[in-house]
């Protein structure tokens, strides 16, 4: 918040300059405008030949009273040195040496080209995937690139308002769908019907309804009744209470609910773990390159160090773990100071337990936070 108010302050600084400069070079130039104006009229006006020399002497000797160049010089420095500073400050706030933050870690190389090749794939970047594998000589995900192709062809087919592979798909994944508690298959089926029914088809439409939306009607009776319903308002459904079943916004939602059912079914997360991992990497690097700058005369410290001494708070998206911190020690757990379960149902760290029964995994201590006598052999360790 501080940066952003320096930041904030020096744009202010600019735009203050700058409207100051503009005032007074454009008050002079509408003067000067002015002088020449009047000094041109009276050559022209003149009965008798006007005396260019003398009208231009004059013009000259009053332009020189209208201003001192040196002012505008002056209000044009101060404009350009308050320009300069902003333009430093965005430098360093916007283009640091994140470089400072890097520590050298022993990157297992072909899986980290695995998963950037199943982003690409993932993506829809095919023919970039394949350069990317090609060229980094790893096996091809041939797996994971005909599963997103099949994807992406779906997905195409819904922007031309075709239906059939989706629900092709949907009803081949019928059982693992139904698993899942995912409810696309029926989603898919009404929006046909809908397009149908649109046309004015409405025989189509309740053979439709029949033979392929009837067998839901166990879990999603009052949908289907809605259904029924709006095939009263066949051919004029844009004037009925059913109009909102027409918005093209359904389209956008299923299309991207059947992406993330696709990746479920395939037991991928619906956005890519690297666009994830950076996306949070750039959201936590200014914590860590203050905390660089902070230790720089500790290099080695920093390059050694197994835990961050500071928190660095990502945005509730990025939370996909809680983070547990005893309250008898309140030290964050870690693998080497694990929460355990006691057999009160209390949780505290490991590092605790073990001072709280003084070592001793057969002696019986009180929990700090209930009069239950507990022993470390009857503590079972939590994963989160």
């Amino acid at each position: 918040m501080m940066e952003l108010n320096s930041i904030k302050d020096a744009f202010d600084r600019v735009t203050k300059k700058q409207k100051v400069s503009s005032s007074k070079s454009q008050e002079t130039f509408e003067h000067i405008s002015q002088e020449i104006e009047l000094a041109l009229s009276g050559i022209q006006s003149a009965m008798i030949q006007p005396d260019h020399n003398l009208i231009l002497s004059e013009l000259k000797k009053k332009l020189k009273e209208i201003v001192q160049l040196g002012q505008l010089e002056a209000t044009q420095k101060e404009l350009n040195l308050a320009m300069t500073k902003y333009t430093k400050l965005l430098e360093k706030q916007f283009h640091p040496d994140i470089s400072k933050s890097y520590r050298n870690v022993d990157f297992d190389f072909h899986t980290v080209n695995q998963i950037i090749a199943s982003h690409l794939y993932r993506e829809g970047m095919f023919d970039i995937g394949d350069c990317f594998v090609n060229e980094s000589n790893e096996d091809p995900v041939i797996e994971k690139k005909a599963h997103f192709l099949e994807m992406y062809q779906i997905l195409e087919s819904m922007k031309s308002r075709d239906l059939g592979p989706a629900i092709n798909w949907a009803t081949t994944n019928h059982e693992k769908l139904q698993q899942h508690g995912s409810d696309i298959e029926i989603k898919l089926h009404s929006l046909r019907f809908m397009e149908i029914l649109k046309l004015g088809h409405r025989d189509e439409a309740l053979h439709y309804m029949r033979t392929y939306i009837s067998p839901f009607s166990n879990q999603h009776f009052p949908e289907i009744q809605k259904l029924m319903a709006s095939l009263l308002w066949a051919g004029k459904l844009e004037s009925s209470p059913y109009m909102e079943l027409l918005s093209p916004t359904h389209w956008a939602k299923l299309a991207q609910e059947l992406s993330q059912q696709f990746c479920n079914l395939m037991g991928e997360p619906y956005r890519s773990p690297l666009s994830v991992t950076v996306a949070a990497g750039v959201e936590g690097l200014p914590t860590l390159l203050k905390l660089v700058n902070v230790m720089a005369g500790k290099k080695q410290e920093w390059l050694s160090m197994k835990q961050l001494p500071v928190p660095v708070d990502l945005d509730q998206e990025f939370q996909f773990h809680s983070i547990f911190v005893c309250p008898v020690s309140r030290d964050q757990a870690s693998e080497e100071n694990p929460p355990m379960l006691m057999s009160c149902g209390h949780v505290l760290c490991k590092q605790s337990i073990t001072k709280l029964s003084k070592n001793n995994s057969t002696r019986p201590f009180k929990c700090p936070y209930c009069p239950t006598e507990v022993e470390v052999g009857q503590c079972r360790q939590l994963h989160f």
